[in-house]
């Protein structure tokens, strides 16, 4: 028999990817929805966070649960309106999994979460391990509420995880392609001082660790879900720059501008986040992309 697997979120980019690597795995996946189609890829059960509702089916049915439900923190201005939406779409999907779990029968074995490294706030050149301080700014607060309520699913006795993730590279979304659009262009240049660290995961490895977290009883408690070789900013573009064949030909773009463009959402850009990967590298688990080279080069090989 094989293993049943529920996303939260799996419509989005990791959630898309990793139902694809869960599925060559020999797992079964199904995904909850607003809006479960016909033309769902997958088994579909509809659930509505706003009214509080999950198909009782859906319960049922899982193994495990991968939650990687939440609004996108980047895409647009964080008016008081859209933090809002960041920070609710988080913890009342969150909160409702929990209650369905709390009372509901289920055969639930784990629960994986997510969280990101913005948890540590603007860390500069500081090593982040899990036990680290906390930062206080938006993401971070973010970040503590939504594991806080993750982590009550620990409290009814069930198996949790919660990842800490990067920034996911992947070229079909996320950070990466914004970053790469100017360097396409041959104006690419590092953003603010360009010596902020960026902790960052190929989409493939942090699939793979979501699934070496299901499989292995030993994942309990919280981990950094990035590669063990992080990068400042510049880094970053030159090495973009290198794999596409592209010059770096502008001056930094300046922080005050991007403030200017982005508003407090460039804190994700120019927040420094050096995070540490002992901890997941303790486990056992082997990296495929160590370094961010290699990482670029399997999503823009030299056609793109």
């Amino acid at each position: 028999m094989s293993q049943k697997i529920l996303i939260a979120g799996g419509t989005g980019l990791l959630g898309t990817r990793l139902s694809e690597m869960l599925i060559d795995s020999g797992y079964e996946v199904a995904h909850l929805s607003r809006t479960p189609g016909k033309h769902a890829h997958y088994k579909t059960f509809k659930w509505d966070i706003a009214q509080g509702y999950i198909d009782e089916k859906a319960m049922k049915y899982p193994d495990y649960i991968i939650n990687l439900a939440g609004n996108s923190v980047a895409g647009e201005k964080w008016t008081a309106a859209r933090k809002k939406a960041i920070l609710s779409s988080r913890l009342q999907s969150t909160n409702l999994l929990c209650k369905y779990l709390q009372e509901t029968s289920h055969h639930v074995k784990g629960f994986v979460a997510s969280s990101a490294v913005g948890i540590y706030g603007n860390s500069g050149e500081r090593l982040m391990l899990e036990e680290s301080s906390y930062g206080s700014d938006f993401l971070a607060e973010v970040c503590k509420h939504w594991e806080n309520a993750s982590w009550q699913v620990h409290h009814l006795g069930i198996r949790t995880v919660i990842f800490r993730i990067g920034i996911v590279l992947s070229n079909k979304g996320g950070a990466l392609p914004q970053i790469a659009r100017p360097v396409k262009m041959m104006a690419g240049s590092p953003l603010g001082s360009g010596k902020q660290y960026m902790s960052w995961i190929h989409i493939d490895d942090m699939c793979r660790l979501f699934i070496k977290a299901i499989e292995e009883p030993q994942f309990a408690g919280v981990y950094n879900a990035v590669a063990p070789n992080p990068v400042t900013n510049e880094e970053l573009t030159r090495t973009l720059a290198k794999v596409m064949h592209k010059p770096m030909m502008l001056p930094n773009v300046p922080a005050f501008g991007l403030k200017l463009m982005l508003g407090e959402m460039s804190e994700v850009i120019l927040n420094s986040n050096l995070v540490s990967a002992n901890k997941v590298l303790q486990t056992g688990f082997t990296f495929e992309y160590n370094q961010i080279q290699e990482a670029l080069e399997s999503l823009y090989d030299k056609d793109s």
